[in-house]
């Protein structure tokens, strides 16, 4: 994969944080040697997020954020304020941008204090440092108009992002060299279409970097692929939308799980979401569910989380619920009113997003799950799902 390919949610999140006129869109254009950001002298030049994928040295692969000052004032302000803010939950690294001519002020110690809470890596960055006497010592020095004290920050950014690197794999840790892996992709009208959907690039991908091979087939050939083979595969990964499908088609003695239970792993809540979907069983008539999306898509007339889900959960439970669903980078600040809450993979979010998603839900009380995990459970096959982590099924037993 190249690096115009790579998805954004694989990519280092930097976020450039700070009051309004600090100098952080000059500052980003600095540390990317690109005209990113509309730059002027007036305050309140950045109105909202501005996203930019690129890649940045050492770094490599990075989406650099420019964000609308902290500080910000009116009604318009405090909107523009509340988007800084959720650019905070898919932050891994923050520039924290003060003025030096002004020095920190208690906007950017309360904005501090929440990077500290949020426990997000942060460099302290001095801008305008040519014009002052001095910076703290556990901060840099640095010059949006000079360039000065620029390398030094991308220095320490790259310091910071191999620091958090995650070794956290897909599937491959599960394979050894050779392994033969089965990929059932249901290619319906919900597909893409001319490709593959991200989960099952990125497995597939991961299948090959662990020198194993890979046989994709539609649900429809899964019988027919597996009778031809002259090995018994290592393990059937499936869409989840067809799992009772292709649990039926395939052989008890081979592993079987899904791309989003796969994802849940990877983004670093299958232990939470494998707990949270026991709270299906307890939903009663009235009960609200959110059905949550990281990706916006055009919905089609069978579309998995609007539709087939909903249908049934209904149909599982028996009871009269109320669905509410968000898509992208929207999701609700009060969960409370919750029953449950029934996630996506989160292919197009990062692992901090989604992490802090799963935190608010926790903090709140309320069950978090996911798709593959959720229809795994309703269609009677979790354990099955789950054979592939033995560790966490003795987890689970010994509840």
């Amino acid at each position: 994969m190249g690096l115009n390919d790579t998805p954004s949610a694989n990519r280092i999140h930097i976020g450039f944080f700070g009051r309004r006129n600090a100098g952080k869109s000059s500052l980003v254009n600095a540390v990317t040697g690109q005209d990113l950001a509309v730059v002027s002298d007036t305050k309140g030049t950045t109105t909202d997020p501005v996203y930019k994928s690129m890649e940045l040295l050492p770094l490599g692969p990075v989406m650099i954020i420019d964000t609308p000052g902290f500080d910000d004032e009116g009604e318009l302000g405090a909107l523009r304020v509340k988007k800084a803010k959720q650019v905070l939950n898919k932050t891994d690294i923050a520039v924290m941008v003060i003025d030096a001519e002004a020095g920190e002020t208690a906007d950017d110690t309360e904005l501090l204090r929440r990077i500290a809470e949020k426990e997000i890596p942060c460099v302290v960055v001095y801008n305008k440092a040519d014009h002052a006497a001095a910076v703290p010592a556990d901060a840099l020095a640095v010059s949006a108009k000079t360039g000065a004290g620029v390398q030094a920050l991308k220095a320490r950014l790259g310091a910071l992002a191999k620091a958090g690197e995650s070794s956290r794999r897909i599937v491959g840790d599960l394979l050894k060299p050779s392994d033969l892996v089965v990929l059932v992709t249901p290619i319906d009208e919900a597909a893409p279409k001319g490709r593959l959907i991200l989960p099952q690039q990125q497995t597939l991908r991961d299948v090959l970097d662990a020198d194993a091979y890979a046989v994709v087939v539609k649900e429809t050939g899964l019988s027919r692929a597996l009778e031809s083979l002259n090995s018994r595969p290592a393990m059937v990964i499936t869409d989840s939308q067809v799992f009772a499908k292709a649990a039926a088609d395939t052989p008890q003695d081979v592993p079987l799980t899904s791309f989003s239970i796969l994802m849940a792993r990877y983004k670093g809540f299958l232990d939470t979401a494998v707990r949270g979907v026991k709270a299906v069983e307890s939903l009663k008539d009235g009960d609200t569910v959110l059905i949550a999306e990281g990706c916006t898509h055009h919905r089609q007339c069978n579309d998995i989380g609007t539709v087939k889900i909903p249908r049934w959960l209904r149909q599982y439970t028996g009871k009269e619920l109320k669905l509410e669903t968000v898509s992208g980078t929207e999701f609700p600040e009060e969960l409370s009113r919750y029953a449950l809450i029934i996630h996506c993979g989160g292919c197009m979010l990062n692992e901090r997003e989604v992490r802090y998603r799963m935190k608010c839900a926790i903090d709140s009380g309320v069950p978090f799950t996911n798709y593959g995990i959720t229809i795994a459970y309703m269609q009677g096959i979790l354990r099955r799902s789950l054979a592939v982590f033995p560790q966490l099924l003795q987890q689970l037993d010994a509840e």
